[in-house]
């Protein structure tokens, strides 16, 4: 699919991964419409790139009703919807029971599966409502989903348990999508980035840092976000790739802890 004119919806595009493919997008042509709950960085973004090429809606992934509604307010503002990054999520830290023997608050592990899992389900089903109104192209596409997960999906550490469920989630219904679209000529893959650059990490103290680069084989630094960008844009553009989760991580398996 060629990006040119074409209309983005990005969760969490308003910093780190997301930002990054919410900035390629728009190199590309397309007008993008990020969903975050940062209005401040949401803001900071349109102002950026430009009130033409971005637009900002402030919602709750997890939330269906709003999803929804932002989707039918695409339609009518913009007339389509063509391509869905789904970069939303959260992370903590918590093992299955802790150093004094409580278990997980389960509280927070279903928060944890709400805006991960249930979030990217919510947006990808609304996307692709959204994309079957899209008369096919040249190559009978009608649009393109990009969800990501995480290499902890495989390779998830100690205090990881909920994080990495939702991230399995996700690459668990990568191929069922795809195929559940497939007639409508909607094609669905999954990046699954390692250990990379965005403020996060880069907060962390050196000594951390400098840690987990020295158990990545090739290149041995963090990930770049403009990378993971780069790696969508490709998925948009090459029309036979489709059903797939694409480890992006400089050959790491991270460690037990």
């Amino acid at each position: 699919m060629n990006l040119q004119n074409k209309v983005a919806v990005v969760t969490g595009g308003a910093s780190g991964l997301g930002r990054a493919a919410t900035q390629l997008l728009v190199d590309g042509g397309a007008q993008v419409v990020i969903f975050d709950m940062n209005e401040s960085a949401g803001q900071q973004a349109v102002n950026e790139l430009g009130a033409k090429s971005v637009r900002y809606i402030q919602l709750d992934v997890s939330n269906g009703p709003a999803v929804e509604n932002a989707f039918e307010k695409i339609l009518a503002d913009l007339g389509r919807v063509d391509v869905c990054i789904n970069c939303a999520g959260i992370g903590i830290a918590a093992k299955t029971v802790n150093r004094e023997g409580q278990p997980h608050d389960l509280d927070l592990y279903r928060k944890v599966i709400e805006v991960n899992l249930i979030g990217t389900f919510n947006v990808s089903r609304c996307a692709a409502a959204a994309m079957l109104k899209n008369e096919p192209d040249e190559k009978t596409e009608r649009g393109v989903i990009v969800n990501t997960a995480s290499i902890a999906a495989f390779d998830g550490q100690m205090g990881q348990v909920a994080y990495s469920a939702t991230k399995g989630g996700i690459v668990g219904m990568t191929l069922p999508m795809a195929r559940d679209l497939a007639k409508s000529g909607i094609r669905v893959n999954t990046i699954a980035p390692g250990v990379m650059a965005t403020p996060l990490m880069l907060a962390a103290p050196q000594n951390v840092q400098d840690s987990i680069v020295a158990n990545i084989p090739f290149p041995q630094r963090l990930g770049e976000p403009s990378e993971f960008g780069q790696l969508v844009v490709h998925i948009i553009e090459n029309s036979y790739l489709n059903g797939e989760t694409i480890r992006l991580d400089g050959g790491v398996r991270m460690q037990p802890r």
